[in-house]
């Protein structure tokens, strides 16, 4: 049997040095996907969350006509398709924009900052569909609806 100077075969030695480094794969693997992986993907999807709410809130807003009551506007909105891998919906809440999303840690809010004429703020966007705003109106004020291009007939 052939051995070095400590007494090892260089099989066993090869196989200690082996097993070690499968190990240290092992915990790095199991740290990263089990804590620092996750909760990076968290933070990234509450930040695409928050912009995504604000940027969709400020189209809201622009869409309103500046002095009129006689109106019917629709716009377009960029969504993204999917925050963290998931789908998710923006809905109106109280003159709020909120994102409701599957991962508790995906959360935004952005307060709607509207004139008085608007007179109401209903609807839900779906992060599949292509969202659209329409503002409507007459003389007793204006109606901002959150709706998808579908459903206003694929068109303007």
């Amino acid at each position: 049997m052939i051995s070095d100077d400590r007494g090892v075969t260089p099989a066993v030695g090869k196989a200690l040095e082996v097993g070690i480094v499968v190990l240290f794969v092992g915990a790095m693997t199991t740290a990263l996907y089990g804590g620092a992986v996750p909760d990076y993907r968290d933070a990234v999807g509450a930040e695409i969350g928050d912009r995504a709410v604000v940027a969709a809130a400020e189209r809201v807003e622009n869409a309103v006509p500046p002095a009129a009551r006689d109106a019917r506007t629709v716009h377009g909105v960029d969504l993204p398709r999917s925050i963290r891998g998931e789908n998710y919906r923006i809905a109106v809440e109280n003159r709020t924009l909120v994102l409701d999303h599957p991962a508790a840690a995906v959360d935004a809010r952005a307060r709607l900052a509207l004139p008085e004429r608007v007179v109401s703020v209903e609807g839900v966007w779906h992060s599949s569909d292509d969202a659209m705003v329409v503002v409507t109106g007459d003389r007793g004020g204006l109606r901002v609806e959150l709706t998808a291009r579908e459903e206003l007939g694929g068109g303007r």
